[in-house]
């Protein structure tokens, strides 16, 4: 898969909307407003919600965790699972997915990372880069990009969430298919956006990195261990995020779980030390 590479020359904040991808972000902020107008059954939300955490459970894990950092080692066949997963969060491929969070954390909080609200501010960093116009730079990318069912997948990521979506309507109806796709869609956007504006400006810092990553406690608990990324920014490779016992990081405890059961290997961890640096 060929991709073009990225003009680094254009500020980020700089670049022209992409219209389309506009339109679909502001319609997901605007849809949910009408649970406020229609009844929605308990099974809905409960159904929804289950869901919800599923999805992000693959944006987590799967997006970034293993796509973008390669954290640990599984088949092809749970490799391409995760893609599927992970895409059912209507967040584009897994190939441009993991390309813009490797050169963020190669460019991290300087001009050219993306998203960075130290640079372009709070709402530039949080959602207004997602509607820009940019290329990706596919040079950072070719350990995934030999993988031609997800090269297939980038050209086809909306699909298996409108397959979803109309499973929704077609067992909930209206009701199942505002709140299982488009309330709980919007709320995993926001969730991952958080991710590079709220954890580079609120929190504590426990290593010294380059940029300006936080831990935050409140967080973690929200986005299932993204919140420690500070942690992470020290480390990036680790499929650990939570260094302590205290340091709740759902998100590995389920990669724990999945190495038991052999579904996934070499999973990396935080080196001794730098565990033994930090009194850990």
């Amino acid at each position: 898969m060929e991709l073009p590479n990225n003009d680094i020359t254009v500020p980020h904040n700089k670049r022209s909307i992409e219209w389309p991808i506009a339109f679909v972000v502001f319609s997901f902020q605007i849809i949910p407003v009408f649970v406020f107008y229609i009844e929605i059954p308990a099974w809905c939300w409960s159904l929804g919600f289950l869901f919800f955490v599923i999805r992000f459970s693959f944006v987590v894990i799967g997006y970034h965790r293993y796509f973008s950092h390669r954290s640990f080692k599984t088949s092809r066949v749970f490799q391409f699972l995760m893609a599927i997963g992970a895409v059912l969060s209507f967040q584009g491929g897994v190939l441009r997915w993991a390309s813009i969070h490797r050169s963020h954390h190669k460019f991290s909080d300087t001009k050219k990372d993306l998203h960075s609200p130290i640079i372009y501010g709070f709402l530039e960093a949080h959602v207004l880069w997602v509607i820009r116009k940019y290329d990706i730079d596919d040079s950072n990318i070719k350990d995934l990009t030999r993988f031609p069912e997800l090269v297939w997948l980038e050209r086809l990521w909306m699909l298996p969430s409108l397959i979803l979506a109309t499973l929704f309507f077609i067992i909930g109806g209206w009701p199942l298919l505002l709140v299982g796709f488009f309330v709980s869609t919007t709320v995993l956007y926001h969730m991952t956006w958080s991710v590079s504006s709220i954890f580079h400006l609120f929190g504590t810092t426990r290593f010294p990195t380059k940029d300006h990553s936080k831990n935050n406690f409140i967080s973690a608990l929200l986005t299932m261990g993204e919140g420690w990324h500070n942690n992470h920014h020290h480390f990036p490779s680790s499929a650990r995020a939570g260094l302590y016992w205290y340091e709740i990081d759902i998100s590995f405890y389920i990669i724990y779980v999945l190495e038991v059961l052999g579904i996934v290997w070499d999973v990396k961890g935080v080196p001794t030390y730098v565990l033994e640096k930090n009194n850990i």
